[in-house]
């Protein structure tokens, strides 16, 4: 006997999106969200799994560079072949697509959310936003004129614990902020095996590698060097500086109120990087960042696990929050109850169904593209003095280097030639 997903899809092929039968950029809100997702490795499965638990939600398509990871999901979804594409643009031409799961790497993020908004879908798409300060903010421009929602994937927003953390920062219960200690893993964790000292090796059939490739630089095959491991390859991410330091840059500026703005000073010392061939972004390091008359933020790599996530360092008290840990200088602090007259955040109980909500009112996000790019903005600033080896000054209203032409080179990471890969102005 055929399954029930199988007899509705042969009975009912046609796609309608949601926005078909609601408002002018909206969804009506007893509609199901149409959705396609691009990027079905271990980041993108588990955000497919979460997606797929909303009830709102009918993912309708899917799109990755590996057959494997196609495969793994199909049987997730109960989709079948003709659901699937390799090339992202074939997958949002699709009819009927409402929003976008992109979890690609990060050198594809900025490509698949400008083409997302100019076909009008909403996003979702992984942090960093951008895998530059440019990339980044062409995102913002691209989703303000399109009129489209994107939650960046800096989930701790919609944590109840880092909330708290953020409130009580805020509104001076630790006296006035100083320091925020951003502490992040000081060893990569490299999969499969790989020693980053692999050489070249034949392409496998089930794998687009070209399109993997995309506009970063024309490197030869390795499997070392693709899927998870890409972050430890400077061609495509500095490390852990944009993978778990853009979740704990995101909640040091929310509890610090600087969405609006980035800090101007940056100075990365003790960077060490692997004797490796391949694996070559910055390991370790000890980064200090300073806002203009604001606090200053130490990144900083360590083994002890226990220092993993965001330290809030006031005059009168500290506040350590990761995940579903709060910790606190004096007890009295985390027993505190806000006034009505304090400032209290948006409150998101689930970061997936948060975007969903907004996806069908128009609403708020927990993780917005201003307040991703402006977290970026603390990884590329840190990834930068790294790979300079020097300080550097940053304009945050220019998003440039003052009378530094040098750093400015930096701002957009190296692309190939051709048009398919010049951002918009």
């Amino acid at each position: 006997m055929p399954s029930r997903r199988h007899f509705l899809k042969s009975t009912f092929p046609l796609i309608l999106g949601s926005s078909t039968l609601g408002r002018a950029g909206a969804t009506a809100p007893n509609s199901r969200i149409n959705l396609a997702c691009i990027g079905l490795g271990g980041q993108g499965i588990s955000n497919l799994g979460n997606f797929l638990a909303d009830e709102r939600v009918q993912i309708t398509t899917l799109c990755d560079v590996d057959a494997k990871h196609r495969e793994r999901a199909m049987a997730k979804t109960g989709l079948t072949p003709a659901d699937c594409f390799t090339n992202y643009g074939e997958a949002l031409a699709r009819p009927g697509i409402d929003a976008v799961m992109n979890a690609t790497p990060d050198h594809w993020h900025a490509h698949i959310a400008i083409a997302a908004a100019q076909a009008g879908k909403d996003l979702y798409s992984e942090k960093p936003l951008g895998a530059s300060i440019t990339e980044g903010r062409a995102i913002c421009n691209a989703v303000q004129k399109h009129q489209r929602i994107l939650q960046c994937g800096t989930w701790r927003r919609s944590n109840m614990k880092v909330r708290m953390a953020c409130e009580f920062v805020r509104n001076g219960y630790i006296g006035e902020l100083k320091e925020i200690q951003l502490g992040v893993p000081g060893t990569f964790a490299i999969r499969g095996g790989f020693t980053g000292q692999e050489k070249s090796e034949p392409i496998p059939a089930h794998f687009d590698y070209a399109q993997w490739l995309g506009s970063a630089p024309d490197r030869p095959y390795t499997a070392a060097r693709c899927h998870f491991n890409f972050r430890w390859i400077n061609d495509y991410s500095p490390g852990y500086i944009t993978d778990w330091g853009a979740h704990f840059a995101d909640v040091g500026q929310w509890g610090a109120g600087m969405d609006h703005t980035s800090p101007t000073h940056v100075h990365a010392t003790k960077v060490t990087r692997r004797n490796s061939s391949l694996y070559d972004a910055p390991e370790q390091y000890h980064i200090e960042l300073q806002y203009h008359g604001g606090p200053r933020i130490t990144l900083f790599t360590t083994d002890d696990k226990a220092t993993y996530g965001t330290k809030f360092i006031g005059t009168e008290g500290w506040i350590f929050t990761e995940n579903e840990t709060l910790k606190a200088s004096n007890l009295d602090i985390l027993r505190t109850k806000l006034k009505d007259t304090d400032t209290q955040l948006l409150v998101s109980k689930h970061h997936f169904r948060n975007f969903i909500d907004a996806v069908q009112t128009r609403g708020p996000v927990a993780a917005n593209s201003e307040s991703a790019q402006r977290a970026a903005t603390i990884c590329h600033l840190a990834s930068l003095s790294a790979q300079l080896n020097r300080p550097l000054t940053y304009n945050p209203q220019t998003e440039t280097f003052d009378s530094d032409p040098e750093a400015n080179t930096f701002l957009t990471r190296p692309m190939r030639d051709g048009d398919q890969w010049k951002l918009p102005a």
